[in-house]
């Protein structure tokens, strides 16, 4: 018999202003399990967490801790107020028996002395210390919201080797892709308010998820068409069995009622980005510039070339330069010597990662058209309605008025997009848009770059949207210096032979796992679009039809009086061999292109 649970939710139900977020949300985590929670932002992952935690209570259900367990909490947003220093803060979470030594060490390996004030603290400086505060005391289980957050490379990879290493059960929340594949063994689907479990790590999850999607669907399908079915016999058949039906016109009934309560899954978000005049075909032409603050040389000897259609990725350190070599490169800071020439008609538009430019109190429909009482949103050179373009982005109607200040960060994060891709642009420059972005806004953010006619300049610390999205990367190399990468962040890894490591000795990359994992890395990033699996799948199909096709086209030429009888016939039977041939071969060379690049990835 397995044992108990560490931590068990059962049948957890919670409202928030008259909406069920959760109904019949369950989970149960056991010693050394490492569990992933994925859903859509607004899902309530993170209330479903902080139930866990014994930070919220939920309106019904059940929480079983087990006796003397101990568990530690991550928030996404974590209070620091009350404590003087950083080390004061990390000792607080210490229990009985906790080696007091390692609040310290954590803290020092992440980049503190311990005497740091508590009020002073960046967002990433304030995570970092609060990661400490749950690692020190290697709790029994560990729930994590959102632990990548404001961190740098180093600090990620290093986190993932520390994490490794506990005994800890860990619940996690995040957005990194790569983080979740690397940690996880188990996923927790949080969807429509109740939870489904794969016993497998998230790389995973996104196909077992759309097979659930698709049988739903086929069974929304099947009730449908029972509903339409009888209402035809009502319409019908109803009028001479009046009495033995009653029951068959209540069954009917609860089929329409099962259609209206059933909650389907959230829409999608549209992304279409407002495209400007097209830019020149140089975009920017780096010779030689450097820059130093102090004695400190932030970029030394840099040249870079970018043209039109580039996705370039900036990878660095917190601290190494990285809003500097934006801000030379869209022409807001001068560098120090070389020179910058930018290309013609060039329509800049920035997404700020910090979420500065939104005001708490203005309302979601001011923020997207501007601060004006309008009711319409211009995107590029049409006139949109701003309820329907809230829709576009997931946001419901009702929410129209909703202050800013109360969003979640993940709408933070849409509301950011909204208003960007609003404004025409032939230049994007986005300061880690993944912050806070669920996994299907995420899929969509890399389409919306990936069709994106102008060029774009990204700076991300996550290695996976790197991956998927960048032509190129330029990477922090040490004392000011810069290399350009062709390919992604594993690419860079490949090539490089290790990951980026800290800019001052605090935070180290885990290296040596990055080489290994490189090439699988590479390969992983190749997923199989639709149309590409759609193929692959009936393209054995169509070879077989046309093989069929050609033989019996050969059979019919084969016959010497066919010229004789009708020689124009002939020659028509001829070139539409001829043409199924062609097809055939063109076939052939798809499927095989197609099932080389399947084993490439799988293998």
């Amino acid at each position: 018999m397995p044992p108990a649970p560490l931590l068990t939710l059962q049948n957890i139900h919670q409202t928030f202003g008259g909406t069920p977020l959760l109904s019949g949300a369950e989970l149960a985590i056991s010693a050394g399990e490492r569990l992933c929670l994925v859903g859509r932002n607004g899902s309530g992952k993170s209330s479903l967490l902080k139930i866990a935690a014994g930070e919220l209570t939920a309106d019904k259900g059940e929480r079983v801790l087990q006796g003397g367990v101990t568990i530690r909490y991550l928030a996404q947003e974590p209070d620091l107020s009350g404590y003087a220093t950083t080390l004061a803060y990390v000792e607080a979470g210490l229990g009985p028996g906790d080696d007091e030594y390692r609040a310290a060490y954590l803290l020092e390996r992440l980049g503190f002395t311990g005497e740091e004030s508590t009020e002073n603290l960046s967002g990433g400086e304030a995570r970092r210390c609060a990661l400490a505060r749950v690692l020190a005391p290697e709790p029994d289980v560990l729930l994590l919201d959102e632990p990548t957050n404001h961190l740098d490379l180093p600090a990620i990879e290093w986190l993932e080797e520390e994490l490794r290493g506990l005994r800890s059960a860990l619940v996690l929340i995040s957005h990194d892709r790569r983080f979740l594949q690397n940690l996880s063994k188990g996923t927790l689907w949080l969807d429509r308010g109740v939870t489904r479990k794969l016993d497998k790590g998230f790389g995973d999850f996104e196909d077992w998820r759309d097979e659930v999607l698709e049988q739903e669907e086929l069974e929304r399908h099947k009730l449908d068409r029972k509903i339409v079915n009888e209402e035809y016999w009502v319409r019908h058949g109803v009028s001479g069995r009046r009495k033995r039906n009653v029951r068959r016109m209540r069954d009917l009934e609860g089929l329409r009622q099962t259609r209206r309560d059933e909650r389907k899954v959230a829409g999608d978000v549209k992304m279409t980005v407002s495209q400007g005049e097209m830019s020149g075909k140089l975009v920017f032409d780096v010779e030689n510039i450097s820059k130093s603050f102090g004695t400190q040389t932030v970029i030394d000897d840099l040249t870079l070339r970018v043209l039109r259609g580039d996705r370039l990725g900036v990878i660095g350190p917190n601290g190494a330069g990285k809003t500097t070599l934006l801000k030379m490169l869209t022409g807001a800071l001068e560098p120090d010597s070389g020179t910058v020439k930018r290309g013609a008609n060039l329509k800049l538009v920035t997404l700020d990662q910090g979420r500065a430019m939104l005001d708490p109190a203005m309302t979601l429909q001011n923020a997207l058209t501007g601060g004006t009482t309008s009711d319409y949103v211009e995107v590029g050179d049409q006139r949109k309605h701003v309820i329907s373009y809230m829709k576009d982005f997931l946001f419901a109607p009702e929410q129209a008025r909703t202050p800013v200040g109360v969003l979640s960060g993940g709408e933070r994060g849409r509301l950011m997009l909204a208003r960007a891709l609003a404004l025409p642009s032939n230049l994007l420059v986005l300061d880690e848009p993944t912050n806070d972005l669920d996994l299907e806004t995420l899929d969509l953010l890399e389409e919306m770059i990936a069709d994106y006619p102008g060029t774009a300049l990204v700076v991300s610390h996550d290695r996976d949207f790197l991956d998927r999205v960048a032509t190129s990367v330029i990477a922090f190399e040490g004392d000011g210096k810069w290399i350009e990468y062709a390919g992604g962040y594993s690419d860079m890894v490949a090539q490089r032979g290790e990951g980026v490591t800290a800019k001052n000795s605090g935070v180290k990359a885990a290296t040596k796992a990055e080489v290994k994992a490189a090439k699988a890395a590479t390969a992983a990033k190749k997923k199989l679009g639709f149309k590409e699996q759609h193929a692959l799948k009936t393209l054995p199909e169509l070879i077989a039809k046309l093989e069929t096709q050609a033989a019996a086209l050969q059979a019919k030429l084969a016959d010497p009086q066919f010229f004789a009888k009708d020689a124009a016939k002939f020659a028509a039977t001829a070139a539409e061999l001829e043409k199924t041939q062609a097809e055939l071969a063109k076939a052939e060379e798809d499927w095989l292109a197609l099932e080389m690049l399947r084993e490439e990835i799988e293998g």
